[in-house]
């Protein structure tokens, strides 16, 4: 099947979730209401023709294709917790969104204590710049601090204080720091792994994901199958997780 192909079928999948995965035909149109952020973004989104019929998948295989999207690799540097975790949080983001910061600061660490650090659950990121060059800039110097194992510690940096958007908060010159303070050892490795057509591919892996899931703002999150459209309380976060694991007992 042609990759665009691929991509509007699991763009169709997302869509016509019902049950656990709310209204997101409308939703994820619209991530920025409420508490998300919205803008355009960079990248041509995949487009298709004469796509399927929704109704050629059932709720069972739109499940399982929206599952499939967790990486689960062991040793992946954007992820967090065991690769086998029964609940997978995959989450679209950009470090120049104000409320993917407020999750980092907020919501993240208290997920990270209750169920990330007892096997519950894993967190997998995504790199979704929406917000112009120094989003993209940042997300490159993430995957570049990531190469040397210091993702989680640049994210931190990033995310410690809100900034101001395209204002050089993440120039060149700054995001060399950021990752100085994040403890990545080799600052020339990681300026070269900023520029590399490596960054290239998997800024662009990330994003066509989100472009084929119908994700057009930040922040966006999967737990398993079930979305959860900006930064939204601890509250709703924890019961879409408690669910998750209940279902993947059964």
């Amino acid at each position: 099947m042609p990759s665009s192909l691929r991509a509007h079928r699991r763009r169709l999948l997302w869509t016509a979730m019902g049950g656990g995965a709310v209204a997101v035909v409308a939703a994820v149109a619209a991530l920025g209401a409420g508490s998300g952020s919205r803008d355009s973004v960079s990248r041509e989104r995949p487009t298709a023709t004469a796509p399927p019929p929704v109704s050629e998948a059932t709720p069972d295989a739109q499940e399982k294709s929206l599952l499939a999207l967790a990486r689960r690799k062991v040793k992946d540097p954007l992820a967090l917790g065991r690769a086998d975790a029964p609940v997978v949080l995959i989450a679209y983001e950009d470090f120049q969104c104000a409320f993917c910061g407020k999750f980092a600061r907020e919501t993240e660490p208290e997920l990270v204590r209750t169920y990330v650090d007892k096997g519950v659950l894993r967190i997998e990121w995504r790199n979704f710049p929406v917000f112009g060059a120094e989003s993209e800039q940042a997300a490159r110097a993430a995957w570049a601090a990531g190469q040397q194992g210091r993702f989680w510690q640049f994210h931190d940096v990033a995310y410690a204080e809100e900034r101001p958007r395209n204002q050089g908060s993440f120039s060149s010159a700054r995001l060399r720091e950021m990752a100085r303070k994040a403890g990545v050892a080799d600052l020339d490795r990681f300026e070269t792994d900023m520029k590399s057509g490596s960054a290239d591919a998997a800024l662009g892996k990330d994003q066509e994901e989100g472009y084929a899931l119908g994700v057009s703002s930040t922040p966006a999150f999967l737990v398993n199958a079930t979305p959860i459209l900006g930064a939204q309380p601890l509250s709703t976060f924890s019961a879409a997780i408690d669910k998750a694991a209940a279902e993947a007992r059964r």
